[in-house]
Formats: structure tokens, C-alpha cells, sequence
């Protein structure tokens, strides 16, 4: 499994990004791939082929609203180690031995 962080940016909108950033959301959530959202992008975790055709269409997505987009991206590939986005911060959690802001 792989965890790719990523984020879409529409320019040329305005100041405010938020309905095109709803919209990839929206695609990230019905993809069912496991995600979780912050304020600066998004964690989503899957298959190759899988997360990298999502964040084809959230691109895409973000361009129907947009003269330009900028899309970025940071992976961390670990094959055969499942349920990485909440393994990851429960390791954290269990060595500071409280829970973190989510």
C-alpha cells in the first residue's frame, strides 16, 4: 500500500479556494480509498494505479473551475504494510503515550 499526500490548487479563482477544493473532496470521498483531509491537503491511501487515477480526476475536477492548477504530491510507498494512515499516528501516539489533535 502507498500513502500519497496531496493537494490541488485552482488559481486564477480568487482568494477563496474552498468550492473547488469541496469538489475534489467530494471525489476523494466516494472514491472509498481510506483519507483523511487537513488544512493543507489531503492522505490517501491505496494502490498505485487506484490513487493515482484519483488524483488524475481531482486535477481534472479542479479545472473545470479554473484557468490553472497547480496539483503536488509526496509518496511514501511501503508495500504489504495495510492501514498506514492510522498505524502511522497510533505509533506516534503510543510513544508519546497520549493521543494527538486529528
Amino acid at each position: 500500500m502507498m500513502l500519497v499526500q496531496f493537494s490541488v490548487v485552482p488559481l486564477g479563482t480568487g482568494e477563496s479556494l474552498s468550492e473547488s477544493v469541496a469538489e475534489v473532496i467530494r471525489l476523494v470521498d466516494e472514491s472509498g480509498l481510506p483519507y483523511r483531509t487537513n488544512p493543507m491537503g489531503t492522505v490517501i491511501e491505496g494502490e498505485w494505479d487506484a490513487v493515482i487515477d484519483l488524483i488524475r480526476k481531482c486535477h481534472e475536477e479542479a479545472l473545470r473551475s479554473a484557468p490553472r492548477v497547480l496539483t503536488s504530491l509526496s509518496i511514501d510507498d511501503r508495500p504489504g504494510k495495510p492501514d498506514r494512515i492510522s498505524g502511522k499516528i497510533e505509533s506516534v501516539e503510543k510513544r508519546l503515550r497520549r493521543e494527538i489533535k486529528k
